[in-house]
């Protein structure tokens, strides 16, 4: 009857569960409700101006206005980017995994060395990759130089994109290949002598054995990985500010709200409530499509 004690302590339960709602509420849902309500204002962030209810106004002026089509671009661009992250991660994460899983020769080195951009950061790995290809003197541009071209890397519209892509699958590969491990690990070896007295081997074992059954990691790290691509705008901040042709959705949110000389935190509001809906379409068809195939398998 007194599952948790009786007197002060039955309500401790409750009281622990209470002071973490009670923090999401204050910190995580009472300002993305702001941000609704912001949504449909003309909030400039001026202190001491007023602002007013404007409907859906700045929803209009998004698609609209003389700049949308830079803002439409910049949906584009964030799928491009979600897509290339999410397919190269995951196969790099894998691969990664399934050699570790092998039990090679200093394999935790492996782990901690892969996993190490996680641990460093964004301004931290940012900052690396700037130092590194910096078009004066950097070491990427002296080894250009040895084959007789240059480039100018994050400050290159032809390129700057994809560089800050494969930036970001590199610091969050080894995030994904520890997923990946963790579900190696946890297939019975039974199953691989059973396919192997079957002439299962190989590619047919990993095929038939290893991918259904890592089915829940492959879906967690699609689907971490497809909000987190459609999310990004940090890395894009600390290599290029938005330019170059590297804005996404995401970063939209950042240049509205923060980004100008007079800031708009209506237009930011409507702009993030645009990219909320867009991330959560794309991840619950995919969490639609990554489920069915586990039913599948």
């Amino acid at each position: 009857m007194y599952p948790f004690g009786k007197g002060a302590a039955r309500i401790m339960p409750y009281l622990l569960l209470g002071i973490p709602v009670l923090l999401y509420l204050l910190l995580g849902f009472g300002p993305s409700m702001v941000t609704v309500l912001f949504s449909f204002t003309d909030a400039t962030g001026v202190p001491g101006q007023t602002w007013s209810f404007i409907g859906f106004e700045n929803y209009t002026t998004f698609f609209t206005s003389s700049d949308s089509g830079d803002r439409l671009a910049s949906i584009g661009r964030s799928l491009y980017f979600a897509v290339a992250v999410v397919v190269i991660q995951n196969a790099v994460g894998l691969f990664m995994a399934v050699l570790i899983n092998k039990k090679l020769k200093g394999d935790m080195l492996y782990r901690s060395v892969f996993f190490l951009p996680v641990v460093l950061g964004v301004t931290v790995s940012g900052l690396i990759w700037q130092l590194l290809a910096n078009p004066l003197g950097g070491p990427a541009q002296a080894l250009m130089n040895f084959f007789g071209t240059s480039s100018n890397f994050f400050g290159d519209y032809n390129i700057a994109f994809e560089l800050i892509i494969f930036v970001q699958i590199w610091m969050y590969m080894g995030y994904s290949m520890t997923i990946f491990l963790a579900g190696l690990q946890s297939i019975p070896s039974d199953l691989y002598e059973a396919g192997y007295m079957d002439g299962a081997s190989g590619w047919k074992a990993f095929k038939n054995i290893t991918f259904p059954m890592i089915a829940p990691s492959f879906t967690v790290n699609m689907l971490l990985s497809i909000i987190g691509a459609l999310q990004t705008f940090d890395i894009i901040y600390v290599l290029t500010g938005g330019k170059f042709n590297t804005t996404t959705l995401a970063f939209d949110v950042y240049a509205t709200a923060f980004g100008t000389g007079t800031s708009d935190y209506g237009l930011a509001s409507a702009v993030a409530m645009i990219q909320f809906v867009f991330v959560f379409t794309v991840s619950m068809i995919a969490l639609y499509y990554l489920r069915r195939r586990e039913v599948e398998m």
